[in-house]
């Protein structure tokens, strides 16, 4: 899969929403891309919309015939779609690259949302639940990022959009403690072009 074989790139998103995710690769990507804006009430449950994701959700991306939803997965795609652009390791090298992607929209988020929604798991729930709680899904999360500079290995890649957006959230409203090394690497996303330029437009967005 390649830029030169599938073309045009639609973007559903709400810039207070997890679009702001799929925003900032796209921005990484840099393909041009056009973005339809949303709002919760009515475009995102309109006949038109979910025929784009039945959920009602966003964010979405349309690349030609292809939609793919969900952010870690439209993280995933893009680094795949425009290889050149060099956001995923190579095959070989890509353990770590899938393993804290899917933690952070697997174990991390599913903790996370639990505690902002008052649920504390007990003694049993914890050996059913996959992050087991959500102090030690965060430390372990902060150990990993806390051991480089960039999760999956010694550069910057999808993965790290993902986890890095998910930690922003997540210490921005207090869900997890902004330990030293949370702190520490989101300055390091921060100070990326994309990030900067994404977080602009949807700010933009956002204001009108």
């Amino acid at each position: 899969m390649g830029e030169d074989i599938v073309t045009g790139l639609t973007f559903y998103t709400n810039p207070q929403s997890r679009g702001r995710i799929a925003r900032w690769m796209l921005e990484e990507v840099g393909a041009p891309y056009d973005t339809v804006v949303l709002d919760y009430a009515g475009a995102m449950k309109t006949a038109d919309y979910l025929g784009v994701n039945p959920m009602g959700k966003v964010p979405a991306i349309r690349h030609g015939d292809r939609v793919v939803t969900e952010g870690a997965a439209i993280c995933a795609y893009l680094a795949d779609a425009f290889p050149d652009v060099g956001l995923a390791p190579p095959p070989a090298d890509r353990a770590d690259y899938y393993r804290w992607l899917f933690f952070a929209a697997g174990p991390l988020e599913a903790a996370v949302l639990d505690k902002a929604m008052g649920l504390t798991p007990n003694e049993k729930q914890r050996q059913m639940a996959g992050y087991g709680h959500l102090d030690l899904a965060a430390s372990v999360l902060d150990r990993a990022v806390a051991a480089r500079d960039w999760i999956a290995g010694d550069r910057f890649t999808a993965a790290d959009v993902y986890v890095g957006a998910s930690i922003g959230w997540y210490t921005q409203f207090g869900l997890i403690e902004r330990t030293p090394a949370f702190a520490a690497y989101l300055d390091r996303l921060h100070a990326r072009p994309a990030y900067i330029r994404a977080a602009e437009l949807d700010d933009a967005a956002a204001a009108t």
